[in-house]
């Protein structure tokens, strides 16, 4: 037989087999896209109901269709909003069955722990056992839910500790069912311990159990270096004013670095790269009052005329890599032009 309900004493009537459930009551957290102006999803029109037990094998029905078996992962069902019934067919003719309110975009979760449990001689001690999924995403709202199986006549006390310490219970306390709020722990794990005792004193009939769930962190958002500018066969002065701007950027986001990628010309001097990247640090260091770390200068070799490339690359991110056009092979050097001697 199922364990039924409570009396209003709150006694427990002792099953020939003892099962926990868990529904979890779940919000699914939305997470924005990669930029800014990421298009507004469309309000979901349905919700989703997650079913899973231990063992599975067990057959299963929403509203009345038959919907396969159950297994020890989740299996969805998404549904219209509103009131659906949902029964699980147990072991010798036993039937779990729950009403559970269905709202648009949300997610509930039933975790069914069936576990057959021998008679016990005596009220005590008695086997607790708390059924709670192994794993939600932040926001969702976690249901943890003891069984147990308890033949005595006094009423239970049930006493819930939960950790971390910034893990609220939402409603249950005092009950065999809490719920808790699992916005805030992601990358945490949420543990629930449930003390039940029948306030006799006696050491035996204080019994404990507790069950875990995970949060995993949200994934990482990209934020990938990016081409501020680039100047082809600039003049100085060009090249000083697209400086400025990439100054301005440095100094609005400190975490941030700047990459400066130069190219010589197919028909430059000797080390015309080197000194267009040493010219532009240190217009950015003595003018611009940029710290030397912040700024990597890298020679990228040879393109059809003077390049040079402007970055930004966020904390992190992966930085830019030169892309030349010529083979070195294939440059044409200019004679340096001689330095006049001054006259006596």
């Amino acid at each position: 037989m199922l364990r039924t309900k409570m009396a209003p004493t709150r006694h427990l009537i002792y099953s020939k087999f003892a099962f926990a459930a868990l529904i979890a009551l779940a919000f699914c957290v939305a997470y924005p896209g990669s930029t800014a102006y990421a298009r507004k999803r469309k309000p979901a029109k349905y919700g989703t109901i997650k079913i899973r037990t231990t063992p599975g094998g067990f057959p299963i029905e929403v509203d009345g269709k038959s919907y396969g078996e159950t297994t020890t992962d989740d299996r969805s069902f998404d549904l219209d909003p509103g009131l659906h019934t949902i029964v699980i067919s147990l072991p010798g003719g036993q039937h779990w069955k729950r009403e559970i309110s269905l709202e648009a975009g949300r997610i509930k979760c039933v975790a069914l722990n069936y576990r057959p449990a021998l008679p016990p001689q005596s009220p005590c001690p008695f086997p607790v056992n708390v059924s709670a999924p192994s794993q939600v995403n932040e926001g969702e709202i976690v249901t943890y839910t003891a069984d147990i199986a308890y033949g005595g006549s006094a009423a239970l006390n049930y006493t819930w500790t939960v950790s971390p310490a910034n893990a609220k219970i939402l409603s249950g306390a005092g009950t065999p069912t809490i719920a808790i709020d699992s916005t805030g722990l992601a990358g945490q794990r949420i543990t629930a311990t449930l003390v039940v005792d029948d306030g006799s004193g006696n050491p035996t009939c204080r019994q404990m159990a507790e069950s875990s769930t995970f949060v995993p962190p949200p994934p990482p958002r990209e934020n990938p270096a990016r081409e501020f500018d680039v100047c082809n066969s600039c003049s100085y002065d060009d090249q000083k004013a697209r400086l400025d701007n990439l100054a301005v950027e440095l100094q609005n986001d400190p975490s941030t670095t700047a990459y400066v990628i130069v190219y010589g010309a197919r028909t430059s001097r000797m080390g015309q790269a080197d000194r267009l990247g040493v010219r532009a640090r240190d217009y950015l260091v003595t003018r611009r009052g940029i710290d030397p770390s912040r700024i990597i200068v890298l020679n990228g070799g040879f393109r059809e005329e003077d390049s040079v490339e402007l970055w930004i690359v966020p904390s992190g991110a992966k930085p830019p890599q030169p892309t030349p056009t010529v083979q070195a092979g294939d440059v044409r050097r200019v004679p340096e032009v001689p330095k006049r001697r001054r006259r006596r």
